[in-house]
C-alpha cells in the first residue's frame, strides 16, 4: 500500500514515522509512505501558500492553486482532505481506507481551505472529530497508524484486530496480567481459573457492561443493539 501525505509542514513527521509498527510496516515494504512538500508548489519567489478571504474576514485561506499542482499528479489515489467540516473517522472508515492502493491525506492549516479543493480535487473530507486543531498533521499521524496496522503482515497476530474495539459494535474488555496482585489490587479470579468457555462469556459480558456505561451513544446508535441477545 501506498500513503501520500501532502502538508506544508514535512519535518512533522520524520520521527514519528520511523518508530513503532508504522515504521516496521516500512522497513518490511509493506507500506509506502511519502511525505510531500506542498512548498515546492508555493507561488511566487516566497513560495505563497495562503491569501486573505474573499469576502474578508479573519484568518488566511490556503489556495487552490498549489494544492492542484500537488494533487493533479495523486489522480487515481484516493484523496482524503482532513479537517473540521469533514465526516467523522471511524474504525469503519480504517477499514475502508486500508483496503485501498494508493490513499492521501491533504493536511489543511489556517482558517481553511479553499473550497474547491473539496469539491473538485479530492474524493473525501474527513476529521477525527468534533474539535480543531492547528492543522491536519497530527490527524495524518493518527489516520496513518490506524490504516497501516490494518494492513496485512503488519500486525503479527490478527486475532488481535478482529477483537478489539469498535469489532462487533463493543469496546474492548479490561486486560490483566502479571502479577495477579498487585498492592492489595488483585485480577478477576475468573481469568485465573482455567475455564476458557467461563472467561470468554465474562469477556463478552464485560464489552457488552463497558459499552453500555462509556459509550451509551453506541448502543443509540443501535451499533451494540442485538450484542447482548435481545
Amino acid at each position: 500500500m501506498r500513503i501520500t501525505i501532502v502538508t506544508m509542514f514535512p519535518e512533522f513527521f520524520a520521527s514519528p514515522l520511523g518508530v513503532s509498527i508504522v515504521g516496521r510496516a516500512m522497513d518490511a515494504g509493506l507500506v509506502d509512505i511519502d511525505v510531500l512538500d506542498l512548498r515546492a508548489h508555493g507561488l511566487g519567489r516566497h513560495r505563497q501558500l495562503d491569501d486573505a478571504p474573499f469576502g474578508g474576514g479573519p484568518g488566511m485561506v490556503m489556495m487552490v492553486e498549489p494544492l492542484a499542482a500537488a494533487l493533479d499528479p495523486l489522480q487515481g489515489t484516493h484523496r482524503v482532505l482532513l479537517g473540521p467540516a469533514g465526516a467523522p473517522v471511524t474504525q469503519a472508515t480504517l477499514d475502508r481506507w486500508a483496503a485501498l492502493d494508493a490513499l492521501t491525506l491533504v493536511c489543511g492549516r489556517f482558517e481553511g481551505v479553499d473550497q474547491r479543493v473539496a469539491d473538485h480535487l479530492v474524493e473525501e473530507e474527513a476529521s477525527l472529530g468534533d474539535f480543531v486543531l492547528a492543522g491536519g498533521e497530527a490527524a495524518a499521524l493518527a489516520i496513518v497508524e490506524g490504516v497501516v496496522r490494518l494492513v496485512p503482515g503488519v500486525v503479527g497476530n490478527p486475532q488481535s484486530i478482529e477483537s478489539e474495539s469498535f469489532r462487533g459494535g463493543l469496546l474492548e474488555e479490561p486486560h490483566y496480567t502479571r502479577p495477579a496482585e498487585f498492592r492489595g489490587w488483585g485480577v478477576p479470579e475468573i481469568l485465573l481459573s482455567g475455564d476458557h468457555g467461563r472467561v470468554e462469556e465474562w469477556r463478552r459480558e464485560m464489552r457488552i457492561e463497558r459499552t453500555r456505561e462509556r459509550r451509551p451513544d453506541l448502543a443509540d446508535d443501535g451499533f451494540a443493539q442485538g450484542a447482548d441477545g435481545g
